[in-house]
């Protein structure tokens, strides 16, 4: 699956790129422990660290990052961010734009005295035929202070502009930077077919495959991540 990103001549050497969302781990996943004392349990348990699904969701796709230091203090975004002269008119110049709060009238992100942010993106994606982008907030990443709204656009066919990624800002109490290379978004390509759904009642066989497998997951440990999960190719750039 080949993800293609352009942007301005001008900015080729200027902009943060975006990167595979396994290079853009959270500092505190990496920090926490890999067990904790459960009260429940009377002992050690372990915690999300060890939980494939819920790591390898978070490093699935690539991550969109923030193009420049985001100031925030007073409920006011600002940033210092001198570009040079770019060669499309229309490109936007500032790295947030916003909506206005009635664009989400009637829809649980509304407030009427916040506007929704909208991070620009400086770099264009173009997928393969047939491929749709997905784009959500970074997976798991409830420590940021704003939350994306999940969308999906036809970048096989929309890929002359940029994708903008709207964001209900969620921690009013915010203030300090938003560094260069906060992740905005998670994206990831997904194919334009139909799905066929299939409801059946289990076999014999498949009752007993999911006795097996249940009886293997309570008795013994990493059995998902030894016997399931699969081996995941790494990015070009990586």
């Amino acid at each position: 699956m080949r993800v293609t990103f352009r942007c301005d001549p001008a900015l080729v050497d200027k902009l943060a790129r975006p990167i595979p969302a396994r290079q853009a781990l959270p500092d505190w996943l990496r920090n926490m422990p890999g067990t904790a004392w459960s009260a429940v349990h009377g002992e050690d348990v372990r915690t999300v660290k060890h939980c494939p699904p819920f790591v390898d969701a978070m490093a699935f796709g690539f991550i969109i990052p923030l193009p420049c230091d985001v100031t925030v203090r007073d409920g006011v975004l600002s940033w210092d961010w001198d570009l040079p002269q770019l060669s499309a008119e229309a490109h936007p110049r500032s790295p947030i734009s916003f909506h206005v709060p009635a664009q989400v009238t009637a829809t649980p992100f509304h407030d009427a005295a916040t506007s929704i942010v909208k991070f620009n993106s400086f770099w264009t994606i173009e997928l393969e035929p047939g491929y749709s982008l997905f784009a959500t907030h970074p997976v798991n990443r409830a420590d940021l202070p704003f939350r994306l709204l999940s969308g999906l656009v036809d970048c096989d066919r929309f890929s002359d502009v940029g994708v903008l990624f709207p964001a209900v800002w969620t921690d009013p109490g915010f203030e300090g930077v938003l560094p260069r290379g906060t992740p905005v978004a998670q994206c990831f390509p997904v194919a334009r077919t139909a799905l066929e759904l299939n409801c059946e009642a289990f076999s014999a066989g498949a009752a007993r495959r999911y006795d097996e497998t249940a009886a293997l997951l309570l008795n013994r440990r990493g059995v998902y991540r030894r016997k399931f999960r699969a081996r995941r190719g790494r990015s070009s750039d990586e």
